[in-house]
């Protein structure tokens, strides 16, 4: 099997991921993303003084100077209100906006946003609270390890040797709690030309990560952001869970609601939600850490790469329903042949224990106890080859079989059920994703089977070469030689699975 990181790095050539910046230059970057440095953020954000950073409150207009202060230090420049940092509105609400030109000349007049909200709840009320009232509610995880996930994005941004090519709008969004105020009030009156806005990343609370997951939402809202994100998640031990939906409950909808491409990480709700009790010691530092090396990539990736395509509003109608549907797994298919066999001692080849009625193998006159010893002109060697020879067989075939009683082996003519295959699959291409197939269905005892296929696996690429149509994957998966390399995607891991297959056909 060739090296999982040869092998990566030759797909993402070929698929155009990574263009500029090359894998190990992120990951370098990337490290300077940590735990402790995330932490850190948070604490300062969730500490009681900043009261719940309650919109237009005391608190809150602390947590925008906090902020004001990070992005004056690493040398961002004012993306707010005349060239400044804020942008006000409302009853004293305010966003905080920092700016990273872009390095191509061209595509810097195109601008990412990546934003998270810094707004917390304060002391609570019925409106937004779960109680108990009247405490100090620090949102630790809503939305202080979201905020500290952008700052500590931008380091890793200015660590990269050049910026990416995109522009980069670092928002911290005010006025969340209060109905998306922040985030609606700034596509409603940008302080750059909406136009130019390519895409928006958001993250919201990403502190409380469990088994290694993340949520992603949003990666139907442009062609290809599922595999994009996954080939930036390469060597990561998180696991993806892509949630189709999309719902008015964070920044992300803000920007889809204006047809401009979104994702949204998330690491789930918990007890904590708006309460009091979250605080920052609850949180998973080494989770935030994960999560924010994810954003970072992503982001960087977004702003670097040279097309981005343009915004499925078919993303607004495609329910968990709708995803279930597409990756609904087809039905077990017939069997070709019909028996059932063990193997003995006594004797060469199979001996048939069971014939179902109705079957290729009936019809044939194939009796219990008959021992098989030829299909199709070669000697029965095992189970496990049998099995692949009788899905990739044609139709007609002939069998050599040893009964009780004849004194001579019989030759049977076998009209087999179905079509053959070489590899035992069955897939179903995906709009929102091209170049990309979905498995559907993979045929026990096949060379799918054997390799660890699983039904809901995505491939993305063929002997190290992406496709563009199932067509052109059948054609491959029909004439190249044996063994044959796929990359597939399972819950937003990559993997390599080679597969032991018959010779090709013809």
């Amino acid at each position: 099997m060739i090296d999982r990181l040869t092998l990566f790095l030759t797909l993402t050539i070929c698929s155009g991921v990574v263009q500029g910046a090359g894998l190990a230059t992120l990951h370098r970057a990337a490290e300077s993303i940590t735990a402790g440095e995330l932490q850190s953020h948070v604490n300062v954000l969730a500490d009681d003084s900043f009261e719940g950073r309650e919109s237009g409150s005391r608190g809150g207009r602390a947590a925008g100077m906090y902020l004001l202060k990070e992005l004056e230090q690493r040398g961002l420049r004012g993306g707010g209100d005349d060239a400044g940092f804020f942008q006000s509105f409302g009853e004293g609400y305010r966003n905080v906006l920092g700016f990273l030109e872009g390095s191509d000349a061209e595509l810097k007049r195109q601008v990412v946003v990546v934003g998270a909200h810094y707004d917390h709840v304060g002391y609570g009320s019925r409106r937004n609270s779960y109680g108990p009232f009247g405490y100090v509610h620090n949102g630790a995880d809503d939305n202080a390890s979201g905020t500290a996930g952008i700052l500590e994005t931008v380091d890793a941004c200015l660590a990269m040797p050049a910026p990416p090519k995109r522009s980069i709008l670092f928002a911290f969004w005010d006025g969340e709690e209060k109905g998306l105020l922040g985030s609606r009030h700034w596509v409603e009156n940008p302080t750059i030309d909406l136009a130019n806005v390519a895409f928006m990343i958001n993250v919201d609370m990403i502190g409380r990560m469990q088994n290694r997951q993340i949520e992603v939402f949003g990666s139907r809202t442009a062609p290809g952001l599922r595999r994009l994100v996954s080939e930036i998640n390469y060597g990561s031990s998180l696991e993806l869970k892509f949630n189709w939906e999309l719902k008015a409950n964070s920044d992300h909808h803000s920007f889809i609601s204006h047809n401009i491409p979104a994702l949204m990480f998330h690491t789930g709700l918990h007890d904590d939600y708006h309460r009091p009790s979250d605080d920052a010691h609850k949180l998973n530092a080494e989770g935030m850490e994960l999560a924010s090396r994810l954003l970072f990539g992503v982001a960087y990736e977004v702003a670097d790469r040279s097309d981005l395509g343009s915004f499925r509003s078919e993303a607004q109608s495609e329910t968990p329903t709708a995803r279930q549907q597409l990756e609904q797994p087809l039905p077990a298919s017939p069997p070709r042949l019909g028996v059932r066999w063990y193997s003995d001692d006594e004797g060469p080849g199979l001996l048939i224990a069971h014939v179902e009625r109705g079957t290729a193998a009936q019809r044939a006159g194939l009796l219990v106890n008959d021992r098989l010893i030829e299909f199709a002109g070669t000697k029965i060697a095992g189970e496990d080859q049998f099995r692949q020879d009788v899905l990739f067989a044609k139709s007609h075939v002939e069998m050599l079989v040893v009964r009780e009683g004849e004194e001579h082996p019989l030759k049977l003519a076998i009209d087999l059920d179905g079509q053959p295959t070489r590899l035992g699959i069955a897939w179903r291409e995906d709009a929102g994703e091209p170049g990309t197939v979905i498995v559907t269905r993979v045929v026990s005892g096949s060379p799918g089977r054997v390799a660890g296929l699983q039904t809901g696996d995505r491939i993305y690429a063929i002997a190290n070469e992406p496709f563009k149509v199932g067509r052109e994957l059948y054609d491959k998966f029909t004439t190249l030689p044996s063994p044959i390399e796929l990359t597939i995607e399972r819950n937003g891991r990559l993997q390599s699975v080679s597969l032991e297959v018959p010779p090709p056909r013809g």
